[in-house]
């Protein structure tokens, strides 16, 4: 009952209507026996995900991303109860129709850490910011090798060119300014990064929108979509972490980076934000604290620094 989904226009079309989208989903929750459930259809993410009662989650990728559904599921599957965190349980996952294919996990309990946020005191955070970088830890220390089939880059250091090759061009599409974008080429240049890394798996998009956590904000409940996940250097998680967890604070990160095991060149840690495959410097610039020199060197300092020499 859902229509084929392979171009930019299909998925305008058919994604965000309910009205297409709702009956091919009560179909499907009918042949996986969840028949009647009631279904309430999430407001973030990129693919549809809905939760359907109290202890599933159904999320659909239609042809044009069918890998990631392929992806998600196995990667689930390969962590299951391998983290200090726990992460959804795979129900069942595989093709639908007309190149759709889902995934049922099960439902973690608790809520966003980003809506949770503002209300847990400084030392709550900083025991939660701890507890994220010992389960980033715990995932970059597991052999991604079984994954390999169905994660890519394969070659990071070519990854790594094609992404270098794109880097301006991405940054301009997104609307950064010239001051800014004619820094870009010199300051990756400057800074080494490794074209054969330790490989290991990445969520890719570590930020508190991913994490849950118990009604006080005391504890981690979840960590979810592992969509996106690769295998290549660890350094490359801790983008998210710093734009998107700890936000240019820099006692947070060193916190955090004391519970993973380790610190990264600030440098190092904006070179793979500008070369990340979603990289939008204008949006981190508007949400993050900017120094007032305007370089590259400044910003690495400021977003992914630590406080300490």
């Amino acid at each position: 009952m859902l229509p084929p989904v392979e171009t930019d226009e299909q998925w305008d079309a058919v994604v965000p209507d309910e009205s297409v989208m709702r009956p091919g989903v009560e179909a499907l929750c009918g042949r996986l026996g969840l028949a009647g459930a009631p279904l309430v259809r999430f407001t973030e993410g990129t693919q549809p995900v809905y939760a359907v009662g109290d202890e599933h989650v159904l999320k659909l990728f239609p042809g044009s991303a069918a890998r990631d559904g392929i992806a998600e599921g196995r990667v689930l599957s390969h962590l299951q109860g391998r983290l200090p965190v726990a992460t959804p349980r795979v129900r069942d996952s595989g093709p639908y129709e007309n190149g759709w294919r889902y995934v049922l996990m099960s439902r973690l309990p608790g809520e966003s850490l980003a809506g949770a946020w503002g209300r847990i005191p400084r030392a709550g955070r900083e025991r939660l910011v701890a507890r994220i970088g010992e389960a980033l830890a715990e995932l970059h220390s597991l052999d991604p090798g079984p994954l390999e089939d169905v994660l890519g880059p394969g070659d990071w250091g070519a990854f790594l060119g094609r992404r270098r090759a794109a880097a301006v061009d991405q940054q301009r599409a997104h609307g950064l300014a010239e001051a800014w974008l004619e820094q870009i080429p010199e300051f990756l240049d400057s800074v080494p990064l490794p074209r054969a890394p330790r490989r290991s798996l990445l969520h890719t998009e570590v930020m508190r929108q991913h994490f849950l956590v118990d009604p006080e904000g005391r504890r981690l409940t979840g960590l979810f979509d592992f969509e996106p996940a690769m295998i290549g250097d660890r350094a490359y998680d801790f983008v998210g972490v710093g734009l998107f967890v700890t936000r240019g604070d820099p006692e947070l990160l060193a916190r955090l980076a004391g519970a993973y095991g380790r610190t990264f060149p600030p440098a190092e840690l904006l070179a793979y934000t500008l070369l990340h495959v979603y990289s939008n410097l204008p949006w981190y610039l508007r949400e993050l604290p900017v120094p007032a020199e305007g370089t590259l060197s400044s910003l690495a300092e400021a977003w992914f620094g630590t406080g300490t020499a």
